[in-house]
């Protein structure tokens, strides 16, 4: 049995560690257990090149809409502006798109290891991230600071030693969209094999969460599906460290995985910090020595759950403020101008309407 006094606080951070996060390497093997997903790789150096391009526009073709033929006389100093931009159009990425939008009836996309999520505003407000065209996919990329994440080798292989010469092939994720209840999506954190703490992921204050008996309910719900669905998976052998998104159903019983997460200080560990998780693990592993000894001699006794942390008032210090979520990535600095006291929704629609007219000629 390993010492948890002297082990570190995260397991050895290598590419290959790195690699097996992202969702074209997990996804596989948790199909069954998770969103329908379709995954499109590898993409086009000129798909990552539109990524990395300045400005928030969408590429040719990509609208569900006709695009207008005439520029007014205002409009065509904005036309010249436009033709110094280069010029991309994705036609066999956008049928793709198209397809999976037939599929499953709306999507919303993510790269390797990241979500749009902080782009969500962008769209419209009672349907966050639920993308029905390629434009709706290429405007919430394009307005997104954490995919960025995914087009730097640097911050791929942040804190590993030996970081590859080359960037890992992009790949674009299209997950069935569905209205998720953020009053049920965990966090869970595994180290050595033991599921040692369980977050709240929304910042909100939920009454129903601060319940004795529901709050025993979800850490057994969740010890009981990790054991039986996720623990064994030969994808983790050689990986006994991670965290997981879940998402739980209605009656707390069941859940679907979210994603998956290196166990690492890029991973925000929420309600948490990385030095109580550790602590935890040492507790946990004293309690489950103690219980194979009460065993042993033929006592009853019974097994330690994970640690359950929810929000318990609207005065927890993580408690949500007024302020929406992501706001220091909500609006591209060349759109302050427009803002002009507008609520977001109003914004949201002016902002979409200037992406529009910045592609028509």
């Amino acid at each position: 049995m390993f010492s948890p006094q002297a082990t570190s606080l995260f397991p050895p951070q290598t590419p290959s560690y790195i690699l097996s996060f992202q969702f074209s390497s997990w996804y596989p093997h948790f199909s069954d257990l998770s969103i329908k997903s379709t995954i499109i790789r590898p993409l086009s150096q000129e798909f990552r090149d539109y990524l990395e391009a300045d400005g928030v526009f969408v590429p040719e073709g990509s609208e569900d809409v006709p695009a207008e033929s005439t520029l007014s006389d205002d409009e065509a100093d904005d036309a010249d502006d436009e033709n110094e931009r280069p010029t991309f159009a994705f036609p066999e990425l956008d049928t793709r798109i198209r397809d999976c939008v037939k599929e499953y009836g709306a999507v919303f996309p993510k790269l390797n290891f990241s979500s749009a999520k902080d782009a969500s505003w962008i769209l419209p407000a009672s349907s966050p991230l639920k993308c029905t065209s390629p434009a709706d996919v290429y405007m919430l990329l394009k307005s997104s600071d954490f995919i960025t994440h995914d087009l730097s080798i640097e911050s791929v292989f942040d804190g590993c030693e030996d970081v590859p010469p080359s960037p890992c092939d992009l790949e674009l994720v299209l997950r069935k969209w569905y209205p998720v209840d953020k009053s049920r999506e965990l966090r869970c954190f595994v180290r050595h094999n033991v599921l040692v703490g369980i977050s709240q992921r929304d910042n909100n204050y939920y009454e129903f969460l601060n319940e004795p008996t529901t709050y025993k309910a979800i850490a057994s719900a969740v010890q009981g599906y990790w054991e039986e669905k996720i623990r064994n998976s030969k994808h983790w052998e050689s990986t006994p460290d991670y965290t997981f998104d879940f998402l739980l159903t209605r009656d707390l019983s069941r859940g679907h995985i979210l994603d998956f997460n290196p166990y690492a200080p890029r991973t925000d560990p929420l309600l948490f910090t990385y030095e109580e998780l550790s602590e935890l693990l040492d507790a946990r592993t004293r309690a489950d020595t103690s219980l194979a000894s009460l065993q042993q001699n033929g006592e009853h006794a019974t097994s330690r759950l994970p640690e359950l942390r929810v929000i318990d008032s609207w005065a927890h210090p993580a408690a949500t403020s007024n302020a929406p979520a992501y706001q220091h990535n909500m609006v591209p600095f060349e759109a302050l101008s427009l803002c002009n006291g507008r609520d977001i929704e109003e914004f949201a629609e002016i902002w979409k309407e200037e992406l529009r007219n910045s592609m028509t000629e």
